[in-house]
């Protein structure tokens, strides 16, 4: 038996923010990340839609990219004293992710971080709060999902929260807030959602329901996401639903290893001077892991099946994976992603010299290749790797080098 779950409620079209006015309740608190909301007007918006349905509005402002454990804490400490019965988390992945957290410390004060990411293991929700997300971004889709990703710092770790539990109440689909997002994070969003489009599609949850979400995802990211990042603002909407749609997949058929080696790479560097972006480094992992899963005779099947969806031709499936591989990689090329950490510099931007040295990756692939394959995405990819096996992914990742193993 396998479960579906989405939002109760998913507005979605130009001018969706104003569903807001609908929510019932008597306090509200805006969960937002860095100011981008404040200053192109969205956020004076929302709260005067909450304020419009009778609700008393907090604000929780700051939230960094990249959430910490204590962020969510201290998020949490202020929702116990404020009380509110609605949570509405509104800006790209980090805020939404964070105030998911913030819910689940809210709703049970004495649970630990360690209690949060036992893997669908939290107690039910909504005894205090529900929960609204609305996305600027178009990539993480969490407004859909039973995900949130928390980086423990002190560890150098981005740790995934996953349970039904975090699904929001409703999701909120405007593509009026996407239109403001930088063109680097126009690429590094887009590649997020199509490589959640991809691992949804050939994960071993993957079912009748969740697949064609999937591949229509795929569909309009192909044809949309490189027309956005040069400015095609009736693109940029559209990749705002299409990303929606591969999280509604992703959300229920899981993920895979992709995933799970840019959770323990993100934050496995800072002290080099930098993240590695979580989408910019889905975009270089995936056609890596693509060659390795396609070892897999039922994996290989289904990244057949994509490359047909995307008409990128090939007499068999050993040549609609060489392709639908070339076709990621020159999506890189012209996202100015780069292939390989060695070229990956600290803005997220290709570098003759990344700002991860030789030395030091070679020095910790052995513990990031442990934690990889002990992340909550790895159990539904096609392929487990063992500790070697991962090693030398994470080394072609690293190399830009082909993965024939």
């Amino acid at each position: 038996m396998q479960r579906f779950t989405l939002p109760r409620d998913l507005y979605h079209g130009k001018g969706a923010l104003e569903a807001l006015k609908t929510l019932e309740g008597k306090k509200a608190i805006v969960c937002v990340g860095g100011g981008s909301m404040k200053r192109n007007g969205f956020l004076d918006r929302a709260v005067n839609y909450l304020q419009e349905a009778g609700m008393e509005v907090k604000l929780f402002e700051g939230i960094e990219p990249d959430p910490s454990v204590e962020t969510v804490m201290k998020g949490a400490a202020v929702m116990e004293e404020f009380n509110p019965d609605w949570i509405v988390a509104m800006g790209g992945g980090s805020p939404i992710d964070a105030a998911k957290a913030m819910w689940i410390k809210y709703e049970y004060p004495d649970i630990t971080f360690e209690d949060m990411c036992k893997v669908f293991g939290i107690p039910k929700l909504r005894k205090k709060a529900h929960f609204c997300a609305i996305p600027s971004t178009s990539g993480t889709a969490t407004e859909v999902t039973a995900f949130s990703i928390i980086t423990d710092y002190n560890k150098g770790i981005k740790y995934p929260i996953a349970d039904f539990e975090i699904t929001p109440d409703v999701a909120i689909v405007d593509p009026d807030l996407a239109e403001t997002m930088p063109v680097k994070l126009v690429a590094h969003t887009g590649m997020d959602a199509m490589t959640h489009a991809i691992e949804a599609y050939v994960s071993t949850a993957n079912c009748n329901y969740t697949d064609p979400l999937a591949i229509h995802a795929i569909e309009l990211i192909q044809a949309n996401l490189v027309k956005s990042y040069n400015g095609d603002m009736a693109a940029r909407d559209t990749m705002h639903d299409a990303q929606c749609l591969a999280g509604q997949s992703f959300s229920n058929a899981l993920l895979g290893i992709v995933h799970s080696m840019a959770h323990k790479t993100g934050a496995a560097f800072v002290d080099q001077g930098g993240h590695i972006i979580h989408g910019a480094a889905n975009a270089m992992y995936l056609p890596k892991v693509i060659a390795f899963n396609a070892k897999d005779p039922t994996a290989k099947k289904r990244y057949g099946v994509i490359a047909d969806y995307m008409h990128l031709g090939g007499a068999d499936d050993d040549e609609k994976v060489a392709l639908l591989i070339k076709y990621l990689r020159g999506m890189n090329d012209e996202l100015n992603i780069p292939h390989g950490i060695n070229k990956y510099g600290a803005d997220g931007m290709p570098a003759e010299t990344g700002f991860v040295p030789e030395d030091i990756f070679l020095a910790r692939v052995d513990e990031i290749a442990d934690n990889a394959i002990a992340d909550a995405c790895t159990g539904s990819n096609p392929r487990i790797p063992n500790h070697d096996e991962m090693v030398a992914l994470l080394k072609a990742c690293y190399y830009d080098t082909e993965v024939d193993f």
